[in-house]
């Protein structure tokens, strides 16, 4: 109870959908026309919400990361871009930039100490990470273990460099008007409101598909059970 009591609580995926799409996606393609908002006040604002929800989620939890702050520097990223008015080739390769440098961080990191491997799903929060350790000494699998753990590396890595290549294809399609005008707006919207089917949605079952990988490899080189791994309340 103690330990619940201290763990910051995170927000619904309702409620991270609702201020990092939804909202966004409605202010860019429905106010964006110079009878309301313009280009130009459409994306300060609709780029407002999901850096306000940001900094007040790190307020809140005292907590950052590495992939918190790529997307902090994202949001600042697409509203610099689209106020100068620059090519939609720039939004296009920052798109596909940051989860490419994710996905090389992802794989550099096999070489170091932490491996980010076990902040995505080899972690405290959801595993019993020092049970599991202890049952694969007592099996002596250790080093097998850590064989599994560098092809889920890989393929974590790999919905990385999907998203990547699916972030920058949907800008491409998508970005066809001129910077400043209110079509450009409206299509930063439906590229804002796409990228949760279109991009997250096969990569996070590329992702669940390396945690099912990695589950399956701990319950054969430890013979725990499927309870015994995950810290379910």
């Amino acid at each position: 109870m103690p330990d619940q009591a201290n763990t910051p609580q995170r927000h619904s995926v309702i409620v991270n959908l609702l201020f990092n799409i939804i909202v966004p996606t409605l202010i860019l393609t429905k106010l964006s026309g110079d009878a309301y908002l313009g280009p130009r006040y459409s994306i300060v604002i609709a780029l407002a919400f999901p850096l306000s929800f940001g900094i007040y989620d790190f307020m809140k939890s005292r907590r950052a990361n590495a992939f918190a702050i790529l997307g902090f520097i994202s949001v600042l990223l697409t509203g610099g871009i689209s106020l100068l008015e620059l090519d939609a080739e720039y939004i296009a390769i920052k798109e596909a930039s940051i989860p490419a440098i994710i996905g090389i961080a992802t794989l550099v990191s096999l070489y170091t100490p932490y491996p980010l491997i076990k902040t995505f799903l080899f972690n405290d929060e959801v595993i019993y990470t020092e049970k599991i350790s202890s049952a694969l000494q007592e099996h002596n699998n250790a080093s097998m273990f850590d064989a599994a753990l560098r092809n889920a590396t890989y393929l974590v890595a790999f919905s990385f460099f999907l998203s990547a290549t699916l972030n920058y294809i949907l800008a491409k399609v998508l970005l066809v008007s001129p910077p400043g005008t209110a079509e450009y707006s409206a299509e930063l919207g439906k590229m804002t409101g796409l990228s949760f089917p279109v991009i997250a949605l096969p990569c996070t079952l590329v992702m669940l598909g390396a945690l099912f990988y990695l589950v399956k490899q701990i319950e054969k080189l430890t013979a725990l059970s499927f309870d015994d791994i995950f810290r379910i309340h």
